[in-house]
């Protein structure tokens, strides 16, 4: 196995004529691809089994997919392309429209064993960092649903892979690679334009600047450029309403902000505590290690951008993307720690066996944190027994009852769509044709417009929903869900009459609605829309 130990001076070490091929690691990492896709493949048929519904986010991703464009509010155009692709594959099979999420993920681990090899580690150090990847809470909680956060450590990691190779002595053309994962990247969430601005700063204060002084690095960067160009131009287009949403969020403090510290911790957690001892080791080996001199860079990125998400008082997984980087180091620096058992001279896979198993143990620990595996009850039971869990869990400032905002999103989404349903068929004929659903967010509004058939397209001012508009409804008839009084009701409409109530005793608390069936809006629903927008 090649150790990619670089020399003195600022060029990195080759691949020689006499260097193995990396068809080991290759399979090495595709069994481990394949036990992560094996693993969630499996929990999404249980969840269904055991009553989980859709997410709150993938019922939206559903109907961006059924209206695609190259952008919208709150996220890139590729969730909503991978969206349509699921349904047009899997149909409504809740594991299947997971698929490529599950894949998403499956491709992240296998990802860790190639840039694990890529900088020098053997079988030993590639099983280990696979391994941590694998069972961390946070892969394994986004790679379990519809998600563009599923996609974000593949695409992140494809950025950084080519730069590592060429740094090796690879073709120069592999920074076509990083242009088109880097494009895909920013397609699929903007948030990697960050870390792009800070892996260049690491660059410029190292050595490894030259990896940006080519005709092949501004093809590169010039790919990845005209790939994301045409979000680019939608956002232009549209009056920038992704940087209104990320503006709003802070005004109306939606999200928990958390000091650096606190921050900090909630890396241990979400990564699971005990693969600190594998992503720190990591670290220091990046900008410590002798024989790490030519990857300096990578831990520069990874410290730049953390201390930018803090600054930004940034959700704490929005770091997760780049830690599979501090896997792979993470797994050399045990391996050559460990040296001398006869198990890594051997090359063997599981070479600390001992510690392995304490990381599967504490994974099967934690795994009812990360996926919905246990019926609410049960998990309600489980969680006051062990104490495992704590609001700090949210990202978000809403109170989310007795489940966590990430179990809680999955109810009463059908609960909801059956009433509605049921409402607009108890309408006269007349007053079908003429009815709107105003909702107040964008899962109210596509839970009815997803898991229902024969009503009118429900609408809401919320996010991409406003792009969409109206639908031509004046408000002359309406059913209306969301969180007002009939009092405050009446101050909109002529009548209003309170037809059912939304919300189950695991949902989020906030979505516990009243349904109302309103004649004669007061103001027509046309003009007064412009001023009903809510990009949050």
């Amino acid at each position: 196995m090649v150790e990619a130990s670089p020399v003195s001076a600022p060029q990195a070490a080759t691949v020689r004529v006499g260097d193995p091929s990396p068809a080991s690691a290759l399979r090495l990492g595709l069994l481990f691809a394949a036990i992560t896709l094996g693993l969630q493949t499996a929990s999404n048929l249980w969840q269904a089994h055991i009553g989980y519904g859709y997410f709150r986010d993938e019922l939206y991703y559903i109907l961006c997919g059924r209206h695609l464009a190259w952008g919208y509010v709150d996220h890139g155009p590729l969730v909503a392309v991978q969206a349509r692709l699921a349904i047009a594959l899997f149909g409504r099979s809740l594991a299947g429209m997971r698929m490529l999420s599950a894949a998403a993920g499956a491709a992240s681990v296998f990802l860790t064993g190639i840039l694990c090899w890529a900088l020098g580690g053997r079988r030993p150090a590639q099983a280990l960092a696979m391994l941590c990847v694998l069972i961390a809470p946070i892969y394994l909680g986004t790679g379990s649903y519809l998600s563009m956060n599923s996609c974000e450590p593949m695409f992140w990691m494809g950025c950084l892979l080519p730069l590592i190779l060429i740094r090796r002595g690879a073709p120069e053309r592999l920074r076509l690679w990083f242009g088109l994962s880097g494009g895909l990247g920013l397609l699929n969430k903007p948030s990697l334009a960050f870390f792009l601005l800070c892996l260049l700063a690491a660059l410029l204060v190292t050595p490894a600047r030259r990896l940006l002084a080519s005709k092949w690095a501004a093809a590169g960067i010039a790919l990845l450029i005209l790939i994301a160009l045409p979000n680019l131009v939608w956002q232009v287009h549209n009056h920038w309403p992704t940087l209104e949403f990320l503006r709003n969020g802070q005004l109306h403090n939606k999200n928990i902000k958390l000091p650096p510290l606190p921050f900090l911790g909630t890396q241990l957690r979400n990564l699971n505590p005990l693969t600190a001892l594998v992503w720190v080791p990591g670290l220091v080996w990046l900008l410590r290690n002798p024989q790490a001199k030519a990857w300096r860079w990578l831990g520069l990125a990874y410290l730049i951008f953390l201390a930018m998400m803090m600054g930004m008082h940034a959700k704490d997984y929005y770091v997760s993307p780049v830690y599979p980087i501090l896997f792979a180091a993470g797994g050399i620096a045990w391996e050559h720690r460990f040296a001398r058992r006869t198990a890594v001279i051997r090359n063997r896979a599981f070479a600390c066996p001992v510690f392995q198993g304490a990381l599967i143990a504490t994974a099967i620990l934690l795994l009812p944190l990360a996926i919905p595996l246990l019926r609410p009850p049960d998990w309600i039971a489980t969680m006051k027994a062990t104490h495992l869990y704590g609001q700090s869990t949210n990202s978000e400032n809403e109170s989310s009852g007795p489940l966590p905002q990430f179990f809680a999103d999955r109810f009463g989404w059908q609960e909801e769509a059956d009433d509605v349903a049921r409402v607009y068929r108890s309408l006269s004929p007349d007053d079908q044709k003429k009815v709107g659903i105003l909702c107040s967010n964008y899962g109210e509004a596509s839970a009815i417009n997803f898991l229902t058939t024969g009503l009118p397209f429900a609408i809401s001012v919320h996010n991409n929903y406003f792009l969409w508009g109206p639908h031509g409804y004046t408000g002359e008839v309406m059913i209306v869900i969301n969180g007002a009084t009939p009092e405050e009701m009446r101050q909109y409409y002529q009548s209003v009459e309170v037809v059912g109530l939304m919300g189950t005793p695991y949902s989020m608390p906030f979505e516990h609605r009243n349904i109302y069936l309103a004649h004669g809006r007061k103001a027509n629903l046309l003009a007064d829309w412009p001023a009903m927008k809510e990009y949050i």
